[in-house]
C-alpha cells in the first residue's frame, strides 16, 4: 500500500489552487495541506475537512512545510507585490523544503519567464518569475517548473500541448493547469525540467511523461 504523500499548496485560496487542493483530496495518492494567509480562509478549509497552515510568504514559513512531503507553489500577488511574494516569498519557501528535506517542489510560473524583457507590460512580474525559477532551480531541490500561457476560467479538457519551448502562444484553462501541477508531483516526471504547457490534444497524463 503506497503511503499517502501530503502536499502543501501554497496559494491555496488562489483561483488555480483551490482547484489545486479539490484536486488533491480527491486523488489517492496525495492530501493536500492548504498553506492560507487569513484565519477566516483556515476556518473554510477546515470546515471542508482539509488540514491547513497559516503562513505568509513574506515572513518565516519554515513551519508551514513541518508535515509536508511535497510543495505546489501556485501562490501570486497579482501584480501587487511581484518582488515580495512571487519572488523572495517563492525562494523562502524553496528554502524552507529544502531545509525540511522535502521531496520535490513543483512551481507555477509563467510563459515569457524565460524572456522578461520581451513583454514590456508584464516584464516585472515575468522577471520576478524568472528569478524565483531560476532559484529553485539552483537550489538542489528536485523541481518541476510549469510555464503556462494566458490563464482561462473555461472548463477543463484534461488535454495539453507541453513543450520546453513551445513555438506559439496562447491560453489554457486554470483546470488543465491544476491537473498539470499535480501530475508532476510524481518522482519520476519531468524531473529538473522546466517545461511550458498550452491548451491542446494529448492526455495531460502522457504529456508529463512523454
Amino acid at each position: 500500500m503506497q503511503k499517502i504523500k501530503k502536499v502543501l499548496v501554497a496559494g491555496a485560496n488562489g483561483t488555480t489552487g483551490k482547484i489545486i487542493v479539490s484536486l488533491l483530496k480527491e486523488s489517492e495518492a496525495y492530501q493536500p495541506i492548504a498553506m492560507v494567509r487569513k484565519q477566516d480562509q483556515k476556518d473554510d478549509f477546515e470546515k471542508q475537512g482539509i488540514s491547513t497552515v497559516l503562513a505568509d510568504l513574506e515572513k518565516d514559513v519554515s513551519h508551514a512545510v513541518k508535515n509536508a512531503d511535497k510543495v505546489i507553489f501556485a501562490a501570486g500577488s497579482g501584480g501587487k507585490n511581484v518582488i515580495g511574494v512571487d519572488q523572495e516569498g517563492a525562494k523562502s519557501l524553496t528554502n524552507a523544503a529544502r531545509e525540511a528535506g522535502l521531496a520535490k517542489f513543483v512551481m507555477l510560473s509563467s510563459m515569457g519567464a524565460d524572456n522578461p524583457a520581451e513583454n514590456e507590460e508584464l516584464e516585472d512580474y515575468l522577471r520576478a518569475k524568472q528569478n524565483a525559477d531560476d532559484y529553485l532551480r539552483t537550489s538542489g531541490m528536485r523541481y518541476s517548473i510549469v510555464r503556462p500561457g494566458q490563464l482561462t476560467d473555461e472548463e477543463g479538457t484534461g488535454k495539453i500541448q507541453l513543450d520546453e519551448k513551445l513555438e506559439t502562444k496562447g491560453s489554457i484553462s486554470r483546470a488543465d493547469v491544476a491537473k498539470t501541477l499535480v501530475a508532476a508531483l510524481e518522482d519520476n516526471v519531468r524531473q529538473n525540467q522546466i517545461f511550458e504547457i498550452l491548451s491542446g490534444e494529448v492526455p495531460i497524463e502522457k504529456a508529463v511523461r512523454s
